[in-house]
């Protein structure tokens, strides 16, 4: 997955200017990982983006070395700490909630959200405990009046943060060991390189800046902006004529595509939430996580420009999990212990 960030050696600065040039260091280098639709770099190849073929692109050990860099993952029981930025309706905050409770659900009606979290959930860190199969909702926040504009850059996102974190009234926990901090941007919020290059992307606050080091996520809803780019297949891009958007399992094409990128952030902050964990490549500076290897691929066959095989409900809509309640769109992940791309049928037991 493409990274846009520079990077460089830096020589040892005299000491009155070393904090400066820190803190300056940190803000320009910060390359959080991100989670991008692969199909607007398709565009000289689109005829397999329907459904229905049998391909079996789900990913080569040949070609990936994922491996573990010896950093933490989370282990301990995960809550996940919601940020509503802008103006958000009590349905669409419903459906995102019933998706995160799904992560941890048992007795949902197979396949399940919860038997693919099964497959991030065997992750281990290097005393071989594995990450949490607890993900709760905890405490959220409500931006509704936008504190920091409609125009979010990726440094005024941990802004954002942490203001929520320290507000005066009913902040958030702080909870580096096991929170998971998590702002869902409105659809009429632009934030740096939305929709050009990320569809959301996480990384960990600076202590410089926000006071602690937490691992965070950014999704948008992309509904007004790019849907095409960010909630596709429930949205179709341009420039692919004469193909028609399938129909979303919730009604609600920007959320139903924010779904996908939140669990990819998920999964990828959960086995690598301080970019030091499990990632292939040789730089930490450009990972390619659990989920980056698995780009674009839903179903059984999915891979170059086929999202894979997926099932419809009786009102016609496309989904490929259940959750309690609910039916959803997710991205598989890669199992390091089956060497390839996979859903919740290989450990949905």
């Amino acid at each position: 997955m493409p990274q846009h960030r520079c990077t460089g050696w830096l020589p040892q600065p005299p000491a009155p200017v070393l904090l400066l040039l820190t803190v300056l260091t940190l803000f320009l280098s910060a390359n959080p990982a991100i989670a991008w639709r692969p199909w607007p770099h398709l565009k000289h190849n689109t005829s397999n983006l329907r459904f229905g073929d049998n391909k079996k692109f789900e990913g080569s050990s040949d070609f990936v070395k994922l491996r573990y860099h010896m950093g933490p993952v989370l282990t301990a029981n995960i809550t996940v700490h919601t940020i509503w930025y802008g103006t958000w309706q009590p349905g669409q905050k419903k459906i995102i909630r019933e998706f995160i409770n799904s992560i941890s659900a048992a007795g949902s009606k197979r396949p399940s959200v919860a038997g693919w979290w099964r497959t991030v959930q065997l992750y281990t860190d290097q005393t071989g405990a594995n990450i949490s199969r607890t993900v709760q909702r905890g405490a959220e926040k409500n931006d509704r009046f936008y504190s920091h504009g409609k125009t979010l850059t990726r440094l005024s996102i941990q802004s954002v943060i942490k203001s929520a974190v320290t507000a005066k009234t009913r902040p958030l926990p702080v909870n580096p060991q096991s929170g998971l901090y998590l702002l869902l941007t409105s659809d009429d919020v632009y934030v740096q390189d939305f929709c050009k290059q990320v569809c959301g992307f996480h990384y960990f606050t600076f202590p410089s800046l926000v006071g602690y080091t937490l691992p965070y996520a950014w999704i948008g809803n992309s509904a007004k902006l790019c849907p095409g780019t960010c909630a596709y297949p429930f949205a179709v891009p341009d420039y692919i004529p004469g193909l028609k958007p399938l129909k979303s399992p919730n009604g609600d094409v920007g959320v139903e595509g924010m779904i996908s990128v939140i669990a990819h952030e998920i999964a990828e902050l959960a086995s690598n939430p301080f970019v030091n964990a499990w990632y292939a490549g040789q730089d930490p500076s450009f990972p390619v996580e659990i989920a980056d290897l698995c780009e674009g691929i839903y179903g059984t066959g999915g891979g170059g420009s086929y999202t894979g095989q997926l099932m419809d409900d009786h009102n016609g809509a496309t989904y490929n999990m259940n959750g309690i309640r609910r039916k959803f769109l997710v991205q598989w992940v890669w199992s390091h212990i089956l060497n390839y791309c996979t859903g919740p049928n290989a450990l949905d037991q």
